[in-house]
């Protein structure tokens, strides 16, 4: 959830407020793109359509640009979602992309904008805006009219948090004398304790955990690789799931043999029981139903201000790119920003 109007020239291109991933004037030419650019490039080979000119985008994301699987299948749903109202709206749009305008565009995300949120409608204009600059670098389109399109302004809340006594309850609510509370008490442990996200959480491997070096390595957003500490509470949980973890199987007997954290069945562990997870601890722990992963990685970044740490290593452990998204739990942490005003202040040590 992340800044200009397209293209200063030829080669350089400037980001929108919307944030879509950044376009890069070296990345090779994949064949489909190749494909459409000579298309493109000689009118008699017929246009390129929404659908063509949709496929070949998902692979040049997914391949050239290495966008991670959650961006690849958002933005390929957000355009295909273009092209299903192109189709009612304007079939002319949907047989030739450079029938795509402004006023296509506006009247889509109009009759989005009756049932999804502003959030929602941010990101689809930031991949109709990365699509449609693709198209015009591949010379398909002469020019780009999502570039005229407003960002949708998001007013941000502040994020769910616990206090430091009632994230204790949800994690060592978790009971690690099973084998599925075992697992679950590291999940608990990583997201609070690391301030891992869901997805980051889900594709550990178990050689991606050093447990002597009490470090693990993690593959965040863009495929970029970080080292997180990891705690004492936080070995332990490891040590006592992996004593356990060999017998968690289908009942085929099979198992994923990389994965670190199972399902009851032996496969991966996936987002949704992530949330179940959490959700089912924070009821129990702290009687908080409303709880959800991200809220413990909050929480983790929230509690590590208060405890003194410098926002550039909570940058660090969360793996955000900019430090204004770190920014926000300044804004959060009202005893922080106290104790550093009567540290800091004249105004406070002076005796009153």
């Amino acid at each position: 959830m992340r800044a200009a109007k397209g293209f200063a020239t030829k080669r350089t291109i400037r980001l929108d407020q919307a944030r879509p991933p950044k376009l890069s004037a070296t990345w090779p030419l994949g064949p489909e793109a190749a494909e459409l650019a000579r298309r493109g490039a000689h009118r008699h080979s017929g246009p390129v359509t929404l659908d063509e000119a949709r496929e070949a985008f998902v692979v040049h994301l997914r391949g050239e640009r290495r966008c991670s699987g959650r961006t690849v299948t958002e933005y390929g749903s957000d355009i295909a979602g273009l092209a299903d109202f192109a189709r009612t709206a304007r079939g002319d749009a949907v047989e030739d992309v450079r029938s795509v305008d402004l006023e296509l565009l506006r009247a889509w995300l109009a009759l989005l904008s009756r049932k999804h949120a502003a959030s929602s409608l941010m990101r689809k204009v930031a991949a109709v805006r990365t699509f449609m600059r693709w198209l015009q670098k591949l010379e398909i389109i002469a020019h780009s009219p999502a570039d005229q399109l407003a960002t949708p302004k998001v007013r941000r809340g502040l994020p769910t948090l616990l206090s430091v006594d009632a994230a204790k309850e949800v994690v060592e609510t978790a009971n690690p004398a099973t084998p599925m509370g075992a697992r679950d008490r590291v999940c608990l442990e990583l997201l609070y304790g690391s301030g891992l996200r869901v997805s980051e959480l889900c594709a550990l491997d178990l050689e991606a955990v050093d447990l002597r070096g009490r470090t693990a390595r993690v593959i965040g957003k863009g495929n970029k690789e970080r080292i997180v500490p990891l705690g004492a509470p936080t070995i332990r949980a490891l040590e006592d799931w992996l004593r356990v973890r060999a017998g968690v199987r289908s009942r085929r007997k099979t198992q994923d043999p990389v994965a670190l954290l199972l399902t009851v069945r032996g496969a991966r562990l996936f987002p949704r029981a992530v949330w179940d997870i959490v959700h089912r601890y924070g009821t129990a722990g702290a009687g908080r139903s409303d709880l959800h992963p991200h809220a413990l990685r909050h929480t983790c970044a929230t509690h590590m201000l208060d405890g003194g740490a410098d926002l550039r290593a909570i940058q660090e452990l969360l793996g955000h790119a900019s430090l204004s998204t770190t920014q926000r739990y300044a804004h959060v942490s009202v005893g922080h920003l106290l104790r550093a005003y009567d540290a800091a202040h004249p105004m406070a040590r002076a005796k009153r």
